[in-house]
């Protein structure tokens, strides 16, 4: 495979919307759908891609090491625990937000494109300064919004950016984006207390590839370092199906809906 692996940036316009725990969920669904997949933690100064999978004791080079010339790819990238076709690339711990060269960066990912199926980056909120990197050499992107005004209203502005900066914009192409709702609560929906996912659709006109609801079980997986994809929880299912849209499966939504409480059970 000569340098057909899919570039699939991880963004959102804001930060702690959930997109590390995105990445590193579906890059594990895409693993284990059989294709080789590496996870790029482009959050420079920020890292945690690799706490959320476990793997921040494995790590002795970063991406800045191997861009630098200090190591070769293969002694950079992590082999995952449990999911042998999924490998990892942390991002520096260097707080130099411009250490990123543009050259650099598209010889790195030229590189990852010839020896992966998937190439996920996980970028910096729209704000920080890796952020521009990780989506010029975008094919795909995903925005993560969770259903607040604010947090749409920054993830809009950061479509209008990959529609401009990209590469493939240059090239008068488009990137391919969807959006994935995070930490849906459906009881504040219905009370109108939280954007409807219509709302949030409304206001991106971009399609949908997955609602990931609000679960608990995100806090303890994070803690032990072991995605939730691999658990049965409803978060886990939900990225399991956004695996298998990326790849083009059509899989029906989960039905999300509001617990109701004793007298609604009653009366429903």
């Amino acid at each position: 495979m000569s340098g057909n692996g899919i570039v699939l940036t991880i963004t959102s316009g804001k930060g702690g919307v959930g997109k590390s725990t995105t990445t590193a969920n579906i890059a594990v669904g895409l693993a284990s759908e059989g294709k080789k997949v590496v996870a790029v933690d482009f959050d420079i100064g920020l890292r945690n891609l690799d706490m959320i999978l476990g793997l921040e004791n494995r790590i002795v080079y970063d991406v800045v090491n191997v861009m630098e010339g200090e190591c070769n790819l293969s002694q950079a990238l992590i082999n995952d625990k449990k999911t042998k076709n999924l490998y990892f690339l942390p991002a520096s711990q260097s707080k130099d937000k411009n250490i990123l060269d543009k050259d650099k960066v598209a010889k790195l990912i030229q590189t990852l494109k010839e020896e992966f199926d998937y190439i996920l980056l996980d970028s910096p909120a729209g704000i920080e300064g890796g952020f521009e990197h990780s989506i010029f050499l975008a094919d795909e992107a995903l925005i993560v919004s969770t259903p607040e005004v604010s947090s749409v209203r920054d993830a809009d502005r950061v479509i209008g950016i990959i529609d401009a900066k990209s590469k493939k914009a240059q090239e008068g192409e488009e990137v391919k984006k969807w959006v994935i709702v995070n930490r849906l609560k459906p009881e504040m929906v219905e009370k109108g207390e939280m954007l409807s996912v219509e709302d949030v659709l409304n206001i991106l006109a971009l399609p949908l590839i997955g609602i990931v609801p609000e679960d608990e079980k995100i806090i303890s997986s994070t803690n032990v370092g072991e995605p939730v994809i691999y658990g049965d929880s409803p978060s886990a299912k939900a990225y399991r199906n956004i695996a298998k849209r990326i790849l083009g499966e059509d899989v029906p939504y989960l039905e999300l809906k509001a617990k109701k409480g004793f007298f609604g059970r009653l009366f429903s």
